[in-house]
């Protein structure tokens, strides 16, 4: 390599690496905001091509954000005072369709688990019947959450059972009975003073607060339309989080014009490598 084309790779390369940490990258620039019921979000616990939001970046960062962190991992719990104390509302994730084996109640959880692991997540078993000891197992979780000073509980996993789950896995309850189980939780929440966030689906959801909707590259905007609209309509939060996506401005557009601008928004960006936040300003 001549020295014109050296010098030339080594711009390219400053200019990449500077591009992932400028907030003047592609994905910052001209950001599009929703209206005042937009608020931003930060993302703790979901991890899908990149790293999700760390502790001590959303702490210097968010303000008047919906937070959604795992705190059963080592230490998080710890620190939701201090994400509180920007006016944050901080949300709790808990899988109520899966059993993790990385969890300190696996084990109570087991006996009521299908035997094959799902095969999307490695760890994860889907719950085969919400007996009263599965329910008492969430419920100490809640009470866990309640006690950490937590706002919100978010229902990953709560549409797991279906007709796929009960042929390929062996899930033995039915749509109904892991409604009326999900509904029995959300009932606890409340109870402890917290509000229900539910996750991908607002099916039997109708006594929940808001919802969470993962969105993709190549897979937008795939859930009940007409449910996500309803929670906009009675002024429930809608967040969608979407990944792995090269234009998160336009994203960000086409869901406001789809909906309306009520629509909070999170997107991993592919250019940065990280997640980009709306409506902070």
């Amino acid at each position: 390599m001549n020295m014109k084309n050296l010098f030339t790779a080594l711009i390219l390369l400053i200019i990449s690496a500077c591009s992932k940490d400028d907030n003047t990258s592609v994905d910052s620039i001209d950001k599009p905001t929703g209206s005042i019921n937009a608020i931003p979000v930060f993302n703790h616990a979901y991890n899908e091509n990149y790293d999700s939001d760390q502790i001590d970046y959303i702490i210097l960062n968010a303000n008047n954000a919906y937070v959604l962190i795992d705190p059963f991992q080592d230490n998080v719990s710890e620190s939701v005072q201090a994400i509180k104390a920007n006016g944050n509302e901080v949300g709790a994730y808990i899988s109520v369709g899966t059993g993790e084996n990385w969890r300190d109640d696996f084990d109570d959880l087991q006996p009521y688990l299908v035997a094959l692991q799902w095969a999307e997540w490695e760890g994860e078993y889907f719950i085969s019947q919400a007996t009263t000891e599965v329910v008492d197992v969430m419920k100490a979780r809640i009470d866990q959450i309640a006690a950490w000073g937590c706002d919100w509980v978010e229902f990953d996993n709560m549409d797991w059972v279906d007709d796929y789950s009960q042929g390929e896995y062996g899930v033995q309850m039915s749509r109904a009975e892991s409604i009326a189980y999900f509904q029995e939780l959300c009932d606890y929440v409340h109870l402890k003073g917290m509000k229900c966030m539910a996750k991908n689906t607002v099916d039997g959801s109708e006594d929940f607060d808001g919802v969470t909707y993962e969105s993709y590259n190549t897979e937008r905007n795939w859930w009940d339309n007409s449910g996500a609209q309803s929670f906009l309509d009675a002024d429930k939060m809608v967040l969608i989080i979407h990944y792995n996506e090269s234009d998160c401005n336009q994203v960000y557009r086409d869901y406001m014009d789809i909906y309306n601008t009520d629509i909070s928004f999170l997107c991993e960006s592919s250019v940065l490598e990280k997640f980009v936040h709306y409506n902070d300003d």
